[in-house]
């Protein structure tokens, strides 16, 4: 059996909810042989983040290199990239895949800790976000992102059509910070859909946007078109959500458990 390979480019949580360690259990969830490149280290629970430690560039590079020289992904996401030295690396370098990336645009943690410089922000502008086949910003990030207030569903269009304007392939508009239902919007050159979610009160949302992007990349790395993608990680990201395990004082992990839906492929 030959396996589909997804790599993950991002930071680390030590408690398991978030970064590298959310994306590994998603990708194996979805049937993928998962690869991991750390761009920095985190002290952090599910209450608080108390340190950041951003790696140097040429080291994130070289565990790059190696990955992609001996076993390449049939696709990749970027997560927390911390300082504009290390976009700027990882913008440069993907300027030679030959798979797709997903850019998740952390910038903040969920317990609000800082995880990307005001710089690092205008080097994903400038140099990563024309890199991305999807971004996937949530409403905060896009506003960072856009300069604009992003409120409700017409706002969320103009914004995500700013944001294509600006070199993305396509945008996933995350939805979950509006009041009411958790609406997400994918927008495309040429279409958009919108993705309907229930609202699911719990505080127990620690990671969901690495495990989101992260089941995005699996079913792209396993050959499933963006819109089966994400339609099929929305899905998936609101089981983990509603059937959470509850772990940690504060804001805890989403279950990595949950069962997705059956590969389909795009072709």
């Amino acid at each position: 059996m030959k396996l589909q390979i997804a790599l993950s480019i991002a930071g680390s949580d030590p408690s398991g909810g978030a970064g590298i360690q959310a994306d590994l259990k998603t990708f194996h969830q979805f049937g993928v042989y998962g690869e991991a490149v750390i761009t920095l280290l985190t002290v952090q629970n599910t209450i608080a983040v108390d340190a950041v430690h951003l790696l140097e560039p040429a080291f994130v590079i070289q565990q790059l290199t190696a990955v992609l020289e001996d076993i390449p992904p049939g696709a990749a996401k970027t997560g927390a990239l911390g300082s504009a030295a290390m976009v700027e690396a990882i913008a440069f370098a993907a300027a030679d895949f030959q798979f797709p990336l997903i850019v998740d645009p952390v910038m903040i943690s969920k317990h609000g800790a800082p995880l990307m410089a005001q710089d690092a922000r205008e080097k994903l502008i400038e140099l990563l976000l024309p890199a991305a086949a999807l971004l996937t910003p949530n409403l905060h990030e896009t506003a960072a992102i856009t300069g604009r207030r992003v409120e409700n569903l017409q706002e969320m269009r103009d914004a995500a059509a700013a944001m294509l304007e600006l070199g993305a392939g396509a945008v996933l508009l995350k939805g979950g910070h509006l009041e009411g239902a958790a609406l997400d919007l994918l927008v495309w050159h040429g279409g958009q859909i919108e993705l309907p979610g229930e609202r699911i009160h719990t505080r127990h949302t620690h990671g969901t946007g690495c495990s989101y992007s992260a089941a995005i990349t699996a079913l792209i790395a396993g050959g499933a078109c963006l819109e089966i993608a994400v339609t099929q990680a929305k899905a998936w990201i609101q089981e983990a959500i509603a059937t959470n395990p509850g772990l940690g004082r504060g804001n805890g992990p989403v279950n990595h458990f949950a069962k997705p839906g059956p590969l389909k492929s795009g072709n």
